[in-house]
């Protein structure tokens, strides 16, 4: 890097710095608005105090000056500032240090391979989650159960807090969601502060007051196997054991199958099998 084109870069890094500062408010960080404001967004001591870093480091940052930063404060920045995956790298461009990207998109469908897995699996409904409950890849057995025409995209929580109460396939249904909520928290220690997870937690809570409520409570949970009770609209209701498998090159990807919990309904999924339906 020659010394002509880091002195340009700085100036550069100091307009993109407070330009991503103006645009967010303090309510959007839960910081009370106060009086005699004189900009919009935030005030660099606020960034500073939000990301952990001293008050005079991150002011000389934003002013260009010739500073080394690390790749873990340049990520507490940018997260305090709530950059996506192409800001985030823009601004460690900006500040001459090593950028290393996501391994994979936080919402990547699965590959034919995986989706030839899904397919084989049935009558068994399968599908493949990350750990915000997106769903990158499913089955027709699984499409059945949760009324969805869909192979992949949307997620699981939006639709189950989203639908109406009586049209949840979950008999069981504030047991299971809170469990899901609970599981989701657990999952996001590793992204706190990442633009598409806190993105979606607000708008979750925006538009379901009960996701909000549960959210709210702290409770935390592994995933793990569970019985759920579907009602299906054909057979009634399954009884059914989720048991979860890793996706080789997905991380935090797993593919979720269902068995039959009880005789009932493995003679329901063969009576479904037998007739060429899926569950």
């Amino acid at each position: 890097m020659t010394i002509m084109a880091t002195t340009r870069r700085r100036p550069e890094l100091a307009r993109f710095l407070r330009s991503r500062r103006a645009r967010i408010t303090p309510a959007e960080v839960g910081m009370a608005p106060g009086v005699r404001r004189r900009t919009p967004g935030l005030r660099r001591e606020e960034v500073a105090q939000l990301a952990g870093v001293g008050v005079t480091w991150y002011t000389w940052l934003e002013q260009g000056r010739p500073i080394n930063a690390s790749a873990q404060v340049l990520n507490a920045v940018s997260r305090t500032l709530r950059l996506d995956a192409a800001e985030r790298e823009h601004l460690f461009r900006l500040a001459e240090v090593a950028w290393t990207p996501d391994p994979t998109p936080d919402t990547a469908a699965v590959g034919p391979d995986v989706q030839l897995v899904l397919d084989t699996l049935g009558p068994l409904p399968a599908v493949v989650y990350n750990s915000r409950y997106d769903v990158l890849g499913t089955n027709a057995a699984y499409r059945a159960i949760f009324f969805s025409d869909r192979a992949a995209g949307g997620n699981a929580l939006w639709q189950l807090f989203t639908e109406l109460p009586w049209d949840c396939p979950l008999v069981f249904r504030d047991t299971e969601l809170k469990a899901m909520v609970a599981t989701l928290r657990g999952a996001y220690g590793n992204h706190v502060g990442e633009p598409s997870w806190e993105r979606f937690l607000s708008e979750l809570s925006r538009a379901s007051p009960e996701f909000a409520a549960m959210w709210a409570s702290g409770d935390v949970v592994p995933p793990g196997p569970a019985v759920k009770t579907f009602r299906h609209r054909a057979v009634g209701e399954l009884r059914m054991r989720s048991q979860s498998l890793s996706v080789h090159g997905m991380p935090e990807a797993r593919m979720v199958v269902y068995v039959p919990g009880d005789e009932a309904s493995r003679a329901a999924v063969e009576r479904l099998r037998l007739a060429g339906g899926d569950v």
